[in-house]
């Protein structure tokens, strides 16, 4: 059990100085109890005290780290079971299987799809982020042979999967630097997987299809024998018993900090039968459901864009919209006479703005409003974008300075607001755009 909040107090400086960005050593030991911030955000607690108090600070379900470099992944250090509660702090991670047993240009083939799965939605790239390589021909020669040639190819975290500790070996004596995470360790082979992973010091799943109480006995084993960094998997492989597995174990661990499941975890939804579409449903239920690393057969785009909206909305903070900088943007190369749009700073709504004029071909000024993240319509019910606050922005950005006309294009929904904006910039003239974005390309080349 952890110390509540009155017995952590005990334990900190009790000077209130607020660098811990909360008011009191009280509010800030109540957080701390509950999980919601880390030990280290206090920076005056005794080395005495930091030793009795990371226990209970720790997350319920460990932090692991996954490749090297820049690409390394991080998974786990989750202590919630819903996001309205504390923002998720680490995204699924997708992973692309790749099999031995393939041809060597089918395996360099299926390694450029990871390469190449970088995708670009709002400001942010997603991509593929591991190769599991995965033992189907039983040669541990072969096996090594593909994993050098896998990790020379790509920068993507890897996952060795084998229930041969032999096999295993082989490849990570030619990955090891890459910090690959080795699949798995079971009943019969724990002892052999888990001297591999403290003598290579990288991670290492624990697989059991009994039931969550054996996994966790298992993974208890292999605590027991030295190894910290774990990643679970219960076997499930169709939708219900994945759901069912993967709440169960975040439950556990979050709400009863239950240790021997407070691991991350790992699926295969691709072994569930089915066809691609199956396969990527199930991989969006582990998205939703607490999967932390998700194993597929296949990555067409028509499955991982969903996939990868999914995993944005589920992972991104639902109290603080994402957003872009206030600006005036250029859109190709506009020039003192080029077209003048405004709208607001919600992520969504801007790129989805600024695709749309790109479409158009036609060079644009595009004013970004600070909404505090909010779109174009609730925005504008929330008195966040409003005639003074457009009026102060173009002067602010020194728009006059940079464009001859005065001709202001607004969002056709806030066609209300062109008079009072007109009335706040005398000598400007407001034009009302379209209501939705994807008519911004016609009505742009009709004014040109």
């Amino acid at each position: 059990m952890g110390l509540t909040g009155i017995q952590i107090f005990k334990y900190l400086p009790k000077t209130n100085c607020g660098d811990c960005k909360f008011p009191t050593c009280l509010a800030f030991a109540m957080r701390l109890a509950a999980a919601q911030v880390r030990l280290d955000a206090c920076p005056h607690v005794s080395e005495e005290s930091k030793k009795i108090l990371t226990e209970v600070s720790a997350p319920p379900i460990r932090l692991i780290k996954l490749g090297a470099g820049d690409r390394t992944i991080e998974i786990g250090d989750e202590t919630v079971l819903f996001r309205h509660e504390k923002k998720f702090n680490h995204p699924s991670a997708l992973a692309l299987a790749i099999a031995d047993n393939l041809s060597d240009q089918e395996i360099e083939s299926k390694v450029q799809e990871v390469n190449n799965s970088v995708m670009e939605r709002v400001g942010q790239q997603l991509r593929v982020d591991l190769i599991c390589l995965q033992d189907k021909s039983g040669d541990a020669g072969r096996f090594a042979q593909v994993a050098k040639k896998v990790a020379g190819s790509s920068t993507a975290g890897l996952i060795l999967h084998s229930l041969k500790p032999e096999i295993i070996k082989a490849g990570l004596t030619e990955t090891v630097t890459r910090n690959p995470l080795i699949y798995a360790a079971t009943e019969e082979n724990q002892s052999q997987m888990a001297a591999l992973a403290k003598e290579y010091r990288v991670p290492l799943a624990v697989f059991s299809d009994k039931g969550l109480e054996a996994l966790s006995s298992l993974a208890e084993k292999v605590a027991a024998a030295g190894v910290e960094d774990l990643v679970l998997d219960s076997g499930a492989r169709s939708s219900g018993r994945m759901l069912s597995d993967l709440t169960q174990i975040r439950r556990a661990a979050a709400k009863k900090k239950f240790k021997p499941l407070g691991y991350p975890t790992i699926v295969f939804p691709g072994e569930g039968g089915g066809d691609a579409l199956m396969e990527a449903a199930r991989a969006g239920i582990g998205i939703m459901k607490y999967a932390s690393l998700i194993v597929l057969n296949s990555i067409g785009k028509e499955s991982l864009l969903p996939l990868y909206t999914l995993r944005q909305n589920i992972f991104t903070d639902p109290q603080q919209p994402m957003q872009v900088g206030e600006n005036l943007y250029k859109v190709g190369e506009p020039t003192e006479t080029s077209p003048l749009l405004i709208t607001t700073n919600f992520s969504l709504t801007y790129f989805i703005v600024l695709g749309e004029i790109e479409n158009s071909k036609v060079p644009s000024w595009l004013l970004v409003a600070d909404s505090e993240g909010l779109s174009v319509l609730t925005a504008w019910a929330a008195d966040k974008f409003n005639a003074p606050k457009i009026a102060k922005l173009v002067k602010k950005q020194n728009v006059e300075d940079r464009i001859k006309h005065r001709n202001l294009i607004i969002p056709g929904y806030v066609s209300v607001l062109s008079g009072e904006i007109e009335e706040e910039l005398p000598g400007w003239k407001v034009l009302v755009g379209p209501r939705e974005a994807a008519n911004i390309p016609k009505y742009l080349r009709d004014m040109a």
